[in-house]
């Protein structure tokens, strides 16, 4: 089986599963070998800031000496993104071996009415891989949710980690932010460590608390505050932090508070790795944090004009976006270019940012679950008045340019799906 055929098969499996429920998954895993129980996790669940989150996490990890497997979805260019160690995507070839060696057994599932969906065969992949390639810790993000999600059938992790809970997927999770963040800390298992970014809601917040003690959890809160910002521009932010009771200065590339709120969070659970037998070098933890990038998270692709590539889809996505566009952007004109899926909470998302901006161009992400430009275009009106549409992603980009001068901005938003294509058409024209 070539790359191009296993990541055909991966794609021709259902995207949702006929039910909700681990036992399909549980059951896949464990005819595969039962690679979960050869691995330990630090496990990420949230709304935004997990890519990030895990990210710092594993890098940390890396840099300390450790093996480090790292899963996120969903992928921005590569595929093989979804499947990383120390920094290193899946070999094509073996990628192809692992996925022709699990798929007859998945189509054996489903002659038996147990179907496996393409979530939970990537799942399976990973596990696989991590634990042929002995990897000391596995930093694993969820997809969708905590709870029901299929990276739940591990056990008790070495940490259980909350970041930022918004209003997303409520059609599947529930339509407030207390039904979202129980879904989210289904993740606390029983007798283990959570840690939790600071910044939440009430009603989130009080779910976690009660969660993490009901499951006789140690819970950590993350606090933002006593980070001391040195600089922030657009080419990272430097601020200090006491870490285990030692002083550091640390220096993120990702742009905005939100990212310095996620470092906050990964550092916390650094420090609860460290207390449990890791070790972290202070040197590690420098190193580790600084050699993060993550594309399409506030990317800075271009100087002149700025270009900015941000997969904001949702309102906690939005807000930050927007509470960076004022931190960084203030007294620039900013063109958009904006696409986003029809399930999306499109209005709470677009309001906080669109009055932002001079014009707005939109666009439709590549993805069958897409909002035509004309539709979006309508609900732009609502709050940026110039808008216009295109079908086309190069012809959308060359307009934004030729309506942005040498000095300002034109900034793309609103899907990760968006994001991949317009990052592979823009960096081919750099």
């Amino acid at each position: 089986m070539t790359y191009n055929e296993a990541v055909e098969k991966i794609n021709s499996l259902l995207v949702f599963g006929s039910k909700p429920g681990l036992e399909r998954i549980g059951e896949f895993v464990e005819r595969t070998g039962s690679p979960d129980k050869k691995l330990k996790f630090v496990h990420v669940a949230g709304t935004n800031g997990k890519g990030s989150t895990c990210s710092f996490i594993a890098s940390v990890l890396t840099s300390s000496g450790y093996k480090t497997g790292l899963f996120i979805s969903p992928y921005v260019l590569d595929f093989r993104e979804r499947f990383m160690i120390d920094g290193e995507m899946i070999p094509p070839e073996i990628l192809a071996d692992i996925v022709e060696e699990l798929f007859p057994l998945a189509e054996q599932m489903k002659k038996e009415g147990k179907i496996i969906t393409e979530f939970e065969f990537v799942l399976a992949v990973a596990l696989v891989w991590y634990a042929r390639e002995n990897c000391d810790i596995v930093v694993l993000e969820t997809g969708l949710g905590g709870r029901f999600d299929a990276t739940n059938i591990i056990d008790t992790p070495l940490a259980s980690v909350i970041t930022s809970i918004s209003l997303d997927h409520t059609k599947i999770l529930g339509d407030t932010y207390a039904k979202i963040a129980f879904e989210k800390c289904g993740i606390i298992k029983p007798g283990g460590i959570t840690v939790a970014y600071g910044c939440q809601k009430d009603e989130a917040m009080e779910v976690i608390r009660k969660t993490a003690a009901e499951r006789n959890n140690k819970l950590i809160i993350a606090d933002s505050d006593k980070a001391e910002i040195i600089s922030s521009d657009i080419e990272g932010t430097v601020f200090n932090y006491v870490l285990d009771n030692k002083p550091l200065q640390i220096k993120i590339r990702l742009l905005g508070e939100h990212q310095v709120r996620n470092a906050i969070t990964a550092l916390c659970t650094v420090s609860q790795l460290r207390k449990q037998g890791c070790n972290i070098p202070d040197s590690a933890v420098i190193t580790g944090f600084e050699n993060v990038s993550f594309p399409a998270r506030l990317e800075l692709l271009s100087n002149s004009p700025l270009v900015f590539l941000d997969g904001a889809h949702n309102p906690g996505g939005a807000s930050a976006l927007s509470d960076a566009i004022d931190k960084y952007l203030k007294d620039k004109r900013k063109i958009g270019i904006a696409g986003m899926l029809a399930d999306k909470d499109i209005e709470n998302s677009l309001l906080v940012l669109l009055p932002k901006f001079e014009e707005i161009v939109a666009v439709a992400p590549n993805n069958p679950r897409k909002m035509s430009p004309g539709e979006l275009a309508e609900i732009v009106k609502k709050y940026c008045p110039c808008v216009t549409t295109s079908d086309n992603l190069k012809e959308a980009y060359a307009y934004a340019l030729s309506k942005a001068g040498s000095e300002d901005a034109v900034i793309i938003f609103g899907s990760l799906y968006l994001a991949s294509d317009m990052r592979k058409i823009i960096l081919s024209q750099k």
